[in-house]
């Protein structure tokens, strides 16, 4: 099964892009390179593609291993490199749960499982970055 997007240029530095699930959305470079801050950084919403599918991930694994949570977040910083093309070579996810009586062993096992099974977007990053992961609990 694949997928497939459209990216249109609206105008200026300005582009939209569909998604199979029918939603579009805006991307642009910055204000330096003639953006208007209109749109999302194309390389950025490679981070934000990452943890939403971790955190997709996690959320339908605690909840079918019943693990209550009360806040939770994904926190993904990507580092650079210096040469062109600019692409992220060190990436860390940082998994934030909160919660009064959180279940810490399932919600690892969670996180592990979504590492090594099942969010292929960790899959793609791991062919060109060094990632590092780290869980935090009521932080």
């Amino acid at each position: 099964m694949g997928h497939k997007v459209t990216t249109t240029w609206k105008n200026k530095m300005l582009l939209e892009s569909d998604n199979p699930l029918g939603k579009n959305l805006l991307m642009e470079s910055g204000p330096d390179s003639g953006g208007s801050n209109q749109g999302l950084s194309p390389k950025a919403l490679m981070l934000s593609s990452l943890g939403g599918c971790t955190g997709l991930d996690l959320l339908s694994l605690l909840k079918k291993m019943r693990v209550e949570i009360e806040d939770f977040k994904v926190i993904v910083n990507g580092e650079l490199t210096e040469e062109h093309p600019k692409y992220y070579d060190k990436v860390s996810i940082d998994y934030y749960f909160t919660g009064t009586d959180l279940n810490e062993e399932k919600i690892k096992k969670a996180v592990s499982l979504s590492e090594e099974r099942y969010c292929g977007v960790i899959k793609m990053f791991r062919a060109f970055a060094e990632l590092t992961i780290a869980i935090h609990f009521n932080e």
